[in-house]
Parts: structure tokens; sequence; C-alpha cells
């Protein structure tokens, strides 16, 4: 969830949420991208999320996060390689985690539209 996580940090203002708040909503939308592409099922989407909420965490961005903001603060993110944003995302069973730039660039947006307003 770092990579959505920084994007709110940076797009927020830092400070303003604390870094696992922001880190707790990329790991939800990280997760939601997981599922789009169909590398886990529902019942993970469900279980993390509610583990989120049981602690107390945000589990959405801030309002004022646009699709377009999130796009261009993870565009210079540290994990863009060759122009390409590669990131970590669930496949399998909770735990298995994958780092990759191979994964549909459609789905990604919506998640973003999933998650902001405009």
């Amino acid at each position: 969830g770092h990579t959505f996580g920084h994007a709110i940090e940076t797009g927020f203002g830092y400070g303003q949420w604390l870094h696992g708040e922001a880190v707790a909503v990329g790991t939800v939308m990280a997760v939601d991208l997981s599922h789009r592409l169909g590398w886990i099922d529902e019942s993970l989407v469900k279980r993390v999320h509610s583990i989120l909420k049981d602690a107390r965490l945000p589990t959405v961005p801030p309002e004022s996060m646009t699709v377009e903001m999130f796009k261009s603060i993870m565009a210079v993110d540290k994990k863009v390689a060759d122009g390409v944003l590669r990131l970590i995302l669930l496949k399998g069973p909770l735990g298995n985690c994958v780092f990759t730039s191979d994964y549909d660039r459609e789905a990604l947006d919506q998640t973003l539209r999933a998650f902001c307003k405009s």
C-alpha cells in the first residue's frame, strides 16, 4: 500500500495524515486492484478491509484526492522503471505478493475511479 499511500501523503500534504493511515488506505487500494485483476478473491478483500476498520484505520483516501493527483504523483514514484509504474500487489492467499509492472492499466484506472470522486 505504500505507492498509493505515498501519493496520499504527497497530494494531501505531509503531516495531514499519519504515515500508517495513508498506507492503510493504500493497502485497501492495492487489494482492490489485485481483486480487479482476478489475482485474489472477494473474501480476501473483505478480510483486509475488516482488519483495517477494526484497527480504526481509514480505508478511503481524503476527498480532495483525485484520479489525476494519484496518477501524476505515482508517475514519479521511486518504483517507476523505464517510465512504467511497478506495484506490489497480492496474488493468491494473503501474504503472497508480487512486485510487478505486468498489470492491466485499465484495472488501475478503475481502482482509482472507485476511490476518488473525480
